[in-house]
C-alpha cells in the first residue's frame, strides 16, 4: 500500500478515535484510552505500522471489555478493520 494511502487511513482512525471519545455513551476510561490510542497512532518514534499494530492490540482489549456498548464494539472492530490494512507492509 502506498504511504499517501495509509496516512489517509490513519487520519480517518484517528477521526473515528476522536469521535468515540467525545460520545457521552461511551464510559469515561473508554473514552481516555481512546484518546491515548489516537495520540499513540499519531505520535511515536516507531514506523506507522507498528504503531497500528499496537493500537490494535489495545482495540481488541477495548471490544472485549465488558462495558462497551454493541454500537462502540462495532465501531471498534471497523476501526482495527481499517487499521489492518495500515499494518501489513
Amino acid at each position: 500500500m502506498e504511504g499517501l494511502r495509509k496516512e489517509e487511513v490513519v487520519k480517518k482512525c484517528t477521526e473515528m478515535l476522536e469521535n468515540m471519545s467525545r460520545d457521552v455513551t461511551v464510559p469515561r476510561n473508554i473514552r481516555k484510552r481512546m484518546n491515548k490510542l489516537k495520540d499513540n497512532l499519531l505520535n511515536g518514534d516507531e514506523p506507522l505500522a507498528e504503531r497500528a499494530t499496537s493500537v490494535i492490540y489495545e482495540l481488541e482489549e477495548l471490544a472485549n471489555n465488558q462495558n462497551v456498548t454493541s454500537h462502540t464494539r462495532t465501531l471498534v472492530w471497523n476501526l482495527m478493520s481499517q487499521l489492518e490494512t495500515v499494518s501489513v507492509e
